[in-house]
């Protein structure tokens, strides 16, 4: 997943197909080889199939949300310390890992319609603790807003800031809209060496080295699913959405009402940019994540030391402790009601 802000920005400057959350620290303990394979393939309504792993048991469910470019791999050092404490999922949107294409466009309102018919689909029990790393937060807020309901916490990991682009210098403006046709001429190449099944040229062109923590099983699996078309006309969808996604700031309305939420955010941002752009993203993160805050009746931040944008695979201890406090203040709260009862 890309460094926070504009998708529009950052996906010109570097190659697409892996996410630079893969280049995390190769002294961390590898990924489990079963990611190497499908978990549990959930057929919706329509007749497509989404990737779900779901591990440990209780209630209420702790359901994952993958950031931007990113599928249920990105959660592998958090999903075992919450599979101890509760029944914990994380699935493939559509397009990504071992999940079937999805209709275009991918946006957000595409991906909370796939999220809440795969609910329905596994027969997942709600309300769910929904948890959401950068891009995935936007896609929980959006369905905590959808479906209310079926939502009892929210943990938001590392939000993108939001309006920060229309506020950046005009050269720099001027910079990034001249690097969008390379990143969209970069995505036709690989598309088209996917459908001509040209895996070199996708692995030396398209994508950023497999780090050693994910294992030569895992990592092939990886380069496959990357290697078809779907993966690349996902991906080309979900950064032209994203733009329109992060234009604007958060709105002063934005309401989840009384659902309790924590959002994390990281200690350490390492952005290479001018100093007044830095300044201009900075100004619109302290926005977006008190606009977000202020959205719960019911809302704490906590700033994760030692940890860039993906806390998830830096500080994964952080997520799993965020998480637990959550489900026993949600599990406290039932047996409350229930004695009362």
């Amino acid at each position: 997943m890309q460094a926070p802000h504009r998708f529009a920005m950052s996906a010109a400057l570097a190659v697409l197909g892996m996410p630079s959350a893969f280049a995390a620290d190769p002294g961390i303990e590898p990924i489990a080889e079963t990611y190497a394979a499908a978990g549990q393939r959930i057929e919706l309504a329509d007749g497509r199939a989404l990737n779900l792993r779901c591990s440990g048991e209780g209630k209420p469910v702790v359901l994952l949300e993958a950031g931007g470019n990113a599928d249920s791999s990105t959660w592998y050092r958090v999903q075992p310390g919450l599979a101890q404490h509760a029944r914990v999922c994380a699935y493939d949107r559509a397009g990504y890992g071992f999940s079937d294409e999805g209709p275009m466009p991918r946006d957000l309102d595409a991906n909370v319609a796939d999220l809440h018919a795969l609910v329905e689909a596994a027969n997942i029990p709600v309300p769910v603790l929904l948890v959401g790393h950068s891009l995935g937060s936007n896609i929980v807020r959006r369905y905590a807003q959808r479906h209310p309901q079926q939502v009892a916490g929210l943990v938001l990991v590392e939000p993108p800031e939001q309006g920060a682009d229309s506020r950046m210098p005009e050269d720099w403006q001027q910079q990034i809209a001249a690097m969008l046709p390379q990143r969209d001429a970069l995505l036709t190449r690989c598309e088209e060496a996917a459908v001509e099944n040209d895996v070199e040229t996708i692995q030396q062109r398209c994508l950023r080295p497999q780090p050693a923590w994910m294992g030569e099983r895992v990592a092939a699996a990886a380069v496959n699913n990357k290697s078809k078309p779907a993966y690349w006309r996902t991906l080309r969808s979900e950064l032209a959405s994203n733009i329109a996604v992060f234009a604007d700031p958060v709105p002063n309305d934005e309401s989840y009402g009384a659902i309790p939420l924590v959002l994390l955010s990281a200690g350490t941002h390492e952005e290479d940019a001018p100093e007044e752009v830095l300044k201009v993203m900075a100004e619109a993160r302290a926005q977006t994540q008190s606009r977000i805050l202020a959205a719960s009746s019911r809302s704490s931040a906590v700033e994760v030391a030692d940890a860039g944008h993906d806390i998830q695979l830096d500080q994964p201890l952080a997520v799993v402790s965020a998480v637990r406090g959550l489900l026993e203040q949600l599990q406290g709260a039932a047996a409350d009601k229930a004695a009362a009862e």
